[in-house]
């Protein structure tokens, strides 16, 4: 049993290892300054996902909003799976492959920017809502995994995970959440050095 601790450690290191190269590292830093960019213009981070992807959502949603290192004023960010009865209300009335399509139509503002989670990148009511984001001309992050091509097609930006192992993805995508976050938090408010 111990040996099986072991790797799924090394194996979530490895995967994490293999994904963070210069163009990630890059595109990570371009999202951050995005991210930031939209924040100081008075918008807002949007964000969902299906199972454990939908948990990441609302992580990273509560890091916008509360704080992640800093103290500092909230910054505005939703996560569209919180919500149960509309959610369900959605879900019953139209389709479950609508229920973040129909919320982004009613509160996504021009300049908002979406953050779509999905480790197989193939959940219709992601792509839906995706695609919903293009029509209003939305800034898309997809995170996904790496058969997760249709997911990362439609974005803006894709961070696409090589692995096919769920945990693997999930785990290497709540850690580029964190490092976005702490991202913006120091280039909206890093206090400059005196010279």
């Amino acid at each position: 049993m111990k040996d099986k601790i072991f790797k799924a450690f090394e194996e979530s290191i490895q995967v994490k290892e293999k994904f963070i190269n210069e163009k990630n590292i890059d595109k990570i830093f371009e999202v951050s300054k995005v991210i930031a960019n939209a924040f100081n213009e008075g918008k807002k981070v949007i964000l969902f996902g299906n199972g454990g992807s939908a948990t990441d959502a609302s992580h990273i949603a509560a890091e916008f909003i509360n704080r992640f290192k800093r103290e500092r004023p909230g910054l505005p960010a939703l996560s569209l799976n919180t919500d149960m009865a509309v959610i369900t209300s959605i879900a019953n009335d139209y389709d479950f492959s609508e229920v973040f399509s129909k919320q982004l139509k009613s509160i996504a503002d021009e300049g908002d920017i979406v953050i779509a989670i999905s480790t197989s990148g193939n959940s219709p009511n992601v792509l839906k809502a995706v695609d919903v984001a293009k029509k209003k001309r939305l800034t898309t992050v997809a995170l996904t995994g790496m058969k997760g091509d249709r997911l990362a097609s439609k974005a803006t930006f894709a961070f696409i995970v090589p692995s096919d192992n769920t945990p693997r993805i999930q785990e290497t995508h709540i850690t580029i959440g964190h490092v976005i976050c702490q991202m913006v938090e120091e280039i909206l408010f890093e206090v400059p050095r005196k010279k």
